[in-house]
């Protein structure tokens, strides 16, 4: 069982952990954590101008960084008394890699159904199809 559970794991999840793309999928599953990544994509901000475009609380955004931050999806600095959070792109990368299977399977399926509809196209007869 345990081999078996390896081979699944290491076909499905390539060369990262199972429970690193559990944890990256679960805090990208959030709109509001989406957001936020987003705007750190621009440079890095304080927890107040995170929050600036949510209608909640301070906690409640709180609490968002920290599942951004145990995912590995940000980092907090401090400088004085501001404590800015940055992007750290890295886990963006392993699920990007993750995905990139999946895009290459759909663009052969897309491959051989256009090499399909292109040999349909040529057993047709000029006068139309045939019956």
């Amino acid at each position: 069982m345990y081999l078996t559970e390896r081979i699944i794991n290491h076909s499905v999840y390539g060369t990262m952990p199972p429970d690193q793309l559990d944890t990256t999928f679960a805090a990208l599953a959030d709109p509001t954590r989406r957001a936020i990544l987003a705007r750190l994509a621009s440079g890095e901000a304080s927890v107040n101008e995170l929050a600036q475009p949510f209608a909640m609380s301070l906690p409640a955004v709180s609490k968002h960084l920290k599942v951004l931050e145990r995912a590995g999806l940000i980092s907090r600095g401090r400088e004085a008394q501001w404590r800015p959070c940055r992007l750290e792109a890295g886990p963006l990368k392993e699920v990007s890699d993750w995905v990139e299977n999946y895009r290459r399977f759909w663009d052969d399926s897309f491959d051989r159904l256009g090499d399909y509809l292109h040999e349909l196209q040529t057993r047709e007869k000029p006068d139309g199809p045939s019956n």
